[in-house]
């Protein structure tokens, strides 16, 4: 061989080949598929048990269908063993295009963290970071490859039930999140073995149900769904999110999933969404009854011309598709377009290269609840609960007391506190009652208990019972608040007070001259006027999930000193409702509580919330001092620095949540009366001071005017730097000049 062919030999076998893109394969793929296979990828159906929706009728055997390509998804499948299972049914296609996943992963997998408005109390975005990345490492190791989470929907109404799924009523904080829980799913990316799909749900404006009804419509300006609605869903996007699931409600007239204003002029057009959109359950069938559509054909056509790209369960697409194209209703354009979205996240996730990548049971069983696992969780749990009042300094609680009473329902449980939309992975055992977190902590302590009632009891036969442990004990603590299946999906509420007779049971306690403290354990805001007004310590512990009991017994012993603030307005009475911060100004505004002649207000209620946004104690004392402004004025391209400090006056270590808010004074249309623009959460030693600074610029001070353009207006700004909503600090102002 001669010197020149050798050294061109060399030369070709050290050049790479260069691999096909993504979209490449995809494509390449795509010219191979019948309409059929096409069609068939667009389809999603249940796994053979767990049902997270009205249950549709089999019309066909799903291994049949799997085999002959006319599944591209199922859900409810978990565990190794059994997504192998149905995986190797694809690989008998003809094509072999692999199977996704997906699973409802709200609040963790093997181990349940809290509840997702409970995480939103903390303002810890790290925390909620973790939070979703420990759900999608055990997620992704028990098959899962898609998680239909985050829930991203501004919830102002605590009637309805899947408030709890959500960050609260704030659309600053709701992105935050929404970006901070996308990023752990999704963690280094998909195609990662600890990664699982992100979906950004319910696309939109669900939270807004008429009468915080489940599934009712929603009615709103375009502005409004633009300000308060959309924004966590944009920060969702940008930080990623590989899927959008459409919400159940019609918006202004017309359903969700059927809407072309929101999924091809917003999601696919403006905001270049490049994933795909998967229905609600059922939902493309559901404009049926809505009385959008007359039949499943036109219901598939609809919903596919709208821009929902895979339907969920309602099996529309299967059964119409075909013919609609036969008939020119619908074009294959479209059809490729979704199949497209869908196969690419396949070959993001790897699953072409290796259909049982994410079915592997060595790795299941070395990642499901592992103790670094189990410490984020408590972690979690500790930063989600709220401290509502401690008068007296009665918490923490002393450790050289001789006996603690335990009354109430929810002392010894186990399901309750791993709340709605949990998984059935983790074996209950592992769940950390109140008592048992409290058997750890109490010392010495003797635990004396009594159950009192059961949560939604009439009767009082139980109060005797309470009543003699309460009278042995120096302290008492009370474990009330909803049952699991209380709040979450199609679980919306007329009457959000503490049910049963639990607040009589409180009221009883008290009139024992013993301290009671009362813990209180729900998925979402609830009335307790006595309880608020006459009970000393109260803390909200929503329902915190695996580590929930060492969690409350952290907070009630001072192991952790609680730093939750609320994301959401807790009314005084049902009839405020809807009740939120950032509200309008009116004409005639009340000059204080009390005002009620010809102006905005109740003549029987105050017009303000029991607890407001954005507020939590703690059990030592912050004190804000020292505002500066680097500027007083700026225009539209420059930038204003806010600086303040801290210090910690009290006698305990721990954490401050301190909150930015503006109010545009003069502005065409109107603003709030204050927003959200900022906050930042701070550690602090006794007697530890910390300078906490805050950049302004024009993001914070744009907002939509009637033609949805994005602008700002010159003019004067408010500034509110304080510890919630209505405990304001520090102010100044600025002005935006031309």
């Amino acid at each position: 061989m001669s010197k020149f062919f050798f050294l061109s030999y060399l030369f070709v076998l050290s050049t790479p080949v260069f691999a096909q893109s993504i979209d490449q394969r995809v494509d390449d793929l795509l010219k191979k598929m019948t309409l059929d296979e096409k069609i068939g990828q667009l389809n999603q159906y249940n796994g053979d048990w767990e049902a997270t929706g009205p249950v549709t009728k089999d019309v066909e055997d799903k291994m049949t269908a799997i085999r002959q390509g006319k599944v591209g998804s199922i859900l409810n499948i978990t565990g190794v063993a059994h997504t192998r299972a149905f995986q190797q049914a694809a690989m008998d296609s003809r094509l072999k295009i692999p199977l996704l996943f997906g699973q409802d992963v709200i609040h963790g997998y093997s181990i349940t963290f809290p509840i997702p408005l409970a995480e939103a109390a903390s303002w810890d975005l790290a925390a909620i970071q973790q939070s979703a990345r420990v759900a999608a490492t055990e997620a992704a190791a028990g098959g899962v490859h898609w998680t239909f989470a985050p829930m991203v929907d501004i919830a102002r109404d605590p009637r309805w039930g899947r408030i709890m799924e959500g960050a609260g009523e704030d659309p600053y904080l709701g992105a935050c999140i929404a970006r901070a829980r996308v990023k752990g799913f999704q963690g280094n990316g998909l195609g990662s073995l600890d990664a699982v799909m992100a979906c950004a749900k319910h696309f939109a404006a669900y939270g807004a149900a008429i009468g915080g009804r489940d599934y009712n419509s929603v009615d709103m300006s375009l502005r409004t769904l633009w300000e308060i609605y959309l924004p966590p869903f944009k920060a969702a996007l940008d930080a990623g999110a590989a899927t959008f699931m459409n919400s159940f409600n019609d918006l202004n007239g017309t359903p969700a999933t059927g809407n072309s204003y929101l999924l091809r002029d917003i999601l696919k057009g403006q905001w270049h969404f490049s994933g795909f959109v998967v229905s609600d359950w059922g939902s493309v069938g559901e404009m049926i009854p809505h009385g959008y559509v007359s039949g499943k054909e036109q219901a598939a056509q609809v919903a596919l011309t709208a821009g929902c790209d895979m339907d969920m369960e309602s099996r529309c697409y299967t059964t119409s598709l075909s013919t609609l194209v036969q008939q020119g209703k619908v074009p294959v354009s479209l059809i490729d377009d979704a199949v497209k979205r869908i196969l690419h996240k396949k070959f993001e996730l790897g699953l072409f290269d290796d259909p049982y990548r994410f079915s592997n049971a060595d790795r299941e069983k070395a990642t499901l609840n592992k103790a670094e696992h189990v410490r984020a969780a408590r972690d979690m749990a500790d930063k989600s609960i709220v401290l509502l009042k401690n008068e007296g300094h009665l918490l923490p609680l002393s450790t050289q007391l001789r006996s603690i009473a335990l009354i109430g329902p929810l002392v010894h449980s186990k399901k309750e506190m791993k709340g709605f939309w949990s998984q059935d992975i983790g074996a209950l055992n592992d769940v950390v009652t109140l008592y048992e977190g409290m058997q750890q902590q109490a010392g010495g302590a003797q635990l004396l208990y009594a159950k009192g009632c059961d949560i939604t009891d009439t009767s009082r036969a139980g109060f005797a019972e309470a009543l003699r442990v309460a009278q042995q004990a120096d302290v008492v603590v009370m474990a009330m608040g909803e049952r699991a299946d209380m709040t979450g999906e199609a679980k919306s509420k007329a009457d959000i007070h503490l049910p049963g007779v639990q607040e009589e049971l409180i009221k009883a306690i008290q009139a024992t001259g013993k301290p009671v403290v009362v813990l209180l354990m729900a998925g979402r805001p609830m009335v307790f006027n006595w309880t608020a007004e006459h009970i000393p310590a109260i803390l909200y512990t929503w329902w915190l999930g695996n580590q929930a009991g060492n969690a409350m017994a952290d907070v009630l012993f001072g192991k952790y000193n609680p730093s939750g603030r609320l994301p959401v307005s807790f009314p005084r009475e049902i009839g405020q409702i809807p009740i939120y911060y950032n509200h309008l100004n009116t004409g005639r505004p009340a000059k204080d509580e009390k005002d009620v002649f010809y102006v905005s207000a109740y003549t029987d209620l105050y017009n303000s919330p029991r607890y407001a946004f954005g507020y939590g104690l703690s059990y030592t004392e912050f004190k804000y001092s020292n505002l500066a402004l680097s500027r007083k004025s700026i225009h539209n391209n420059e930038t204003i620095t806010v600086t303040l400090d801290v210090k910690n006056t009290g006698k305990y270590t721990g954490e401050e949540t301190v909150q930015l808010y503006l109010r545009d004074v003069v502005a065409q249309p109107l603003r709030p009366v204050k927003e959200l623009k900022d906050f930042a959460k701070v550690k602090l030693a006794p007697g530890e001071t910390k300078k906490i600074s805050f950049t302004i610029d024009k993001s914070k001070l744009s907002f939509y005017n009637d033609k949805l353009e994005l602008i700002t207006q010159p003019g004067e700004f408010q500034l509110f730097i304080g510890s919630a909503s209505d405990d304001i600090r520090l102010q100044d102002s600025f002005q935006l000049v031309e």
